[in-house]
């Protein structure tokens, strides 16, 4: 498949370039700036790696792929609405170009609760107290999802980890795993690759889980 990138020098950006090309699949990466490629990407297999301020590359990146994947977030705590603005962008381009599917890192907590016992539901409510400006930021970008005429997908992980890809963690359609605790970079980025092509994923959110 060609797909694109956004976000490829973060932690899971970078796996799901990293994984997206061991597959044999054609990978074009958008980062805030080209010259920040960690030395552990392939940049020799890389198609391209654009700008993401560059809205002419930005379009040319996503005309006639088969699939965009985002993997951009806040990195601390005060995100300034850096999902929801980026995406907007990603969105825009997308639209110009007629390209349709889209899959973007989310978070459990935007997403319906799983109907967990007790302790969970009070872990679930002092993370979201600790990172509320992070979550409302994510909430805004999947408003901007639905708004979109994208074939979308939220993928929405617990607590990330930089442990290894295993493939095997639990996955919720449109709702929660229960018991979401954690889950490692590598399977995150296993899940969006395995999500481009299932139908039941477009438009909606899907939960991750170990």
């Amino acid at each position: 498949m060609r797909l694109t990138v956004f976000g490829a020098t973060g932690g899971v950006g970078r796996e799901i370039v990293g994984q997206a090309l061991a597959a044999g699949h054609e990978v074009t990466a958008v980062v805030r700036d080209p010259d920040r490629l960690p030395d552990g990407l392939d940049r020799a297999a890389l198609h391209g790696a654009v700008a993401l301020d560059d809205t002419g590359a930005v379009r040319a990146a996503v005309a006639g792929r088969d699939a965009v994947l985002s993997g951009l977030g806040a990195r601390g705590r005060r995100p300034d609405g850096i999902a929801e603005r980026l995406t907007g962008r990603i969105v825009a381009a997308m639209e110009a170009e007629g390209a349709r599917r889209l899959l973007v890192v989310s978070a459990v907590p935007v997403g319906p609760a799983a109907g967990d016992p007790l302790v969970d539901r009070l872990s679930r409510r002092a993370i979201r107290a600790v990172l509320a400006e992070v979550y409302a930021d994510l909430a805004r970008m999947e408003a901007v999802l639905a708004r979109s005429a994208t074939d979308w997908t939220a993928v929405r992980p617990p607590r990330l980890t930089d442990g290894r890809r295993t493939g095997v963690y639990r996955r919720a359609v449109g709702g929660t795993p229960r018991s979401s605790r954690t889950i490692s970079r590598a399977d995150v980025a296993h899940a969006m690759l395995a999500l481009i092509d299932d139908p039941a994923a477009v438009r909606t959110g899907v939960g991750v889980a170990y």
